[in-house]
């Protein structure tokens, strides 16, 4: 499945569809969105812990001041990862040389923050990329489960922990429950048009993200031919992760394109 999906992605980059694929896209409105939103996963789920590449072009971790943003920025950054109905009565994170800290106290349970190029995956191509700024907001099933994680993640990255002392601190908090498991409807906004994802493509793309417990998306018809839902594992990609991946809570992240950014402008960018 992996083999087979990676595979879809390139065929992307080298510029052309899977035959049936490229039948669909002709004869649908959306087709745009749906090419935008395959040339774009590889990189936005990299971000959240699903796809690495084999290239490294940042082989370490730049100083911490080139992921830092101005606080004021990064709220607002943040909080347009959703339409303004959701993230105005959100709580808003903002990263610090330490990790991230609570910048704006919500009352709708959802949590916006900006994710950088090390919150997610180990073996991303982009890891240390420090022009990745992800805008997220995630509700309250999400924030609790996958928000801690990446925070806790990122914080230890930080203080110069090894991947394999993050490894085994995340499944620590799970096993304890001080991270709780995965509740049913988690999902995440990721729609600001301020965002950049990747140096791939055009560095962002409208879209939803849904996590379920389970090591693969088949169930949703994730990466079947002519789906428009894309997905992978959360925890790593590549096979030589798979023991490390299989010793963690099953967990998948979904992507579905949107055709608005969240302030309801259009997202059907030209290919």
């Amino acid at each position: 499945m992996r083999r087979a999906v990676l595979e879809r992605f390139v065929s992307i980059a080298e510029g052309g569809f899977p035959g049936a694929v490229r039948g669909n896209l002709r004869t649908k409105g959306v087709g745009r969105l749906a090419a935008r939103l395959t040339a774009c996963t590889a990189a936005l789920l990299a971000v959240t812990g699903a796809v690495a590449a084999p290239a490294v072009p940042y082989p370490r971790m730049a100083t911490v001041d080139a992921y830092l943003m101005d606080r004021a920025q990064e709220i607002a950054l943040a909080r347009s990862a959703a339409p303004e109905s959701i993230s105005k009565d959100a709580t808003v994170l903002v990263l610090t040389r330490t990790g991230y800290e609570t910048a704006a106290t919500g009352t709708n349970g959802f949590v916006c923050w900006v994710a950088r190029s090390f919150s997610g995956a180990p073996d991303w191509v982009e890891r240390w990329n420090p022009k990745v700024r992800a805008a997220a907001c995630e509700n309250p099933q999400a924030a609790r489960t996958v928000t801690a994680i990446a925070t806790l993640r990122t914080a230890m990255t930080l203080a110069g922990r090894t991947d394999a002392e993050v490894a085994d601190r995340v499944r620590a908090a799970l096993r304890s429950k001080e991270i709780p498991p995965l509740a049913a409807g988690a999902m995440c906004y990721m729609m600001s048009k301020s965002s950049y994802l990747s140096d791939d493509g055009g560095h962002d793309m409208a879209h939803l993200m849904f996590y379920i417990p389970s090591r693969d998306g088949a169930s949703w018809g994730a990466n079947a031919p002519g789906s428009p839902v894309l997905g992978g594992n959360y925890w790593f990609y590549t096979a030589e992760h798979q023991a490390e991946a299989a010793a963690l809570p099953p967990l998948s992240v979904l992507l579905v394109g949107v055709p608005t950014w969240s302030d309801g402008t259009p997202a059907i960018h030209p290919m």
